[in-house]
């Protein structure tokens, strides 16, 4: 696909400084650019680069002036970044749009309701009343178990698997090898040491604007739903168990577990490899540092590091003591030796 300046600085509402006819058909970084290809630059330590670029143009904030010769056109917008952003996501979206159609071989329940622009990948299976809404993608070997209800610009990447029942809202993105709506780790202990399966009959709900990335495993509920709230973004080699809610626009980053039951409030962002008791609730606007531990209700806007984990502020001051601690148990050993040789 080409496009020509003057189109782009249309989509992004900027201003074309040069030839509003160049074209480009790929996107690169400033200090690689070449020739048919657009870049951006925002951060004045890569300035240098546009006078040597490739790039046939380049996006800048409107507080950029050259101050020698440059070659390639520029488009001038409020905030390069975020316009180039918004270029990608355009890009993107181009890409995946070009593909529609069933391909074959795949099994496609009859009961089956779904909208415009469907595609759907080679050995794929679509159970039994099953409803997709318009513009969705369904790449290879993915899995759509019966009575799953999926809305309108949504992408299920390869190798997926979607459980029976589950929901999924408008504009999400399932990545390869993710496992939605597989059962709860439910199971009843038995006076001989033995365990009896508690059936686990609730479904996943995912509501709008929500990416679930790569291996990233959801469990459907033991009744009721487990529950990923709108605008959530979760990254690969994550588990969420069996009735958590996760609240709006939270952020988490790979390898974090999720306990049973927990609820995690809105705005929070959570580093990797951060574990969560069961049945715990944990507040809005809340920042935990990676491989913290969990294992208490948390408050509104606070800030925790550590397993198990307390105040970020506490934690900082404690880890200069933490690394002094041979050194201090030492002093201290010298310090009781003193005392005792005085008494």
């Amino acid at each position: 696909m080409k496009f020509k300046a003057a189109q782009i600085a249309n989509i992004l509402e900027g201003e074309v400084v040069g030839n509003p006819n160049a074209e480009v058909w790929t996107l690169s970084k400033i200090e690689e650019g070449e020739n048919g290809s657009i870049s951006f630059l925002s951060n004045p330590k890569y300035e240098s680069y546009i006078y040597t670029t490739k790039a046939t143009i380049t996006i800048v904030n409107h507080s950029f002036t050259p101050e020698s010769e440059i070659s390639t056109t520029l488009i001038k917008v409020d905030d390069a970044y975020l316009a180039f952003t918004k270029l990608l996501t355009f890009y993107d979206q181009a890409r995946k749009d070009s593909k529609v159609g069933i391909e074959q071989p795949s099994v496609v329940s009859e009961s089956v309701q779904y909208g415009e622009n469907l595609y759907l990948g080679s050995f794929s299976y679509i159970g039994l009343n099953v409803r997709l809404g318009n513009n969705v993608k369904i790449y290879p070997n993915c899995y759509i178990g019966d009575n799953v209800v999926i809305g309108d610009n949504v992408t299920v990447f390869a190798g997926a698997k979607i459980y029976s029942d589950t929901v999924i809202g408008n504009h999400c993105a399932i990545h390869s090898g993710a496992i939605i709506g597989a059962d709860g780790f439910g199971f009843a202990p038995n006076a001989d040491g033995t365990y009896t399966k508690i059936p686990q009959i609730g479904n996943v709900i995912i509501e709008d604007h929500v990416d679930i990335g790569a291996s990233t495993t959801i469990d459907r509920a033991t009744m009721g739903s487990t529950i990923i709230r709108k605008g959530v973004k979760l990254d690969n080699q994550i588990q969420i168990a069996h009735n958590v809610e996760i609240g709006e626009h939270t952020v988490i980053a790979a390898q974090t577990g999720v306990a049973g039951s927990t609820k995690i409030g809105k705005n929070c962002i959570i580093g990797g490899q951060v574990g969560f008791a069961g049945h715990i609730v944990v507040g809005n606007n809340v920042r935990i540092q990676a491989q913290s531990g969990v294992g208490r209700n948390v408050k509104d806007n606070e800030v925790l590091q550590g397993s198990p984990s307390f105040t970020y502020t506490d934690y900082s001051k404690s880890y200069v003591h933490f690394r002094n601690l041979p050194k201090i148990i030492l002093e201290f050993e010298e310090l009781k030796k003193t005392i005792n040789k005085n008494n």
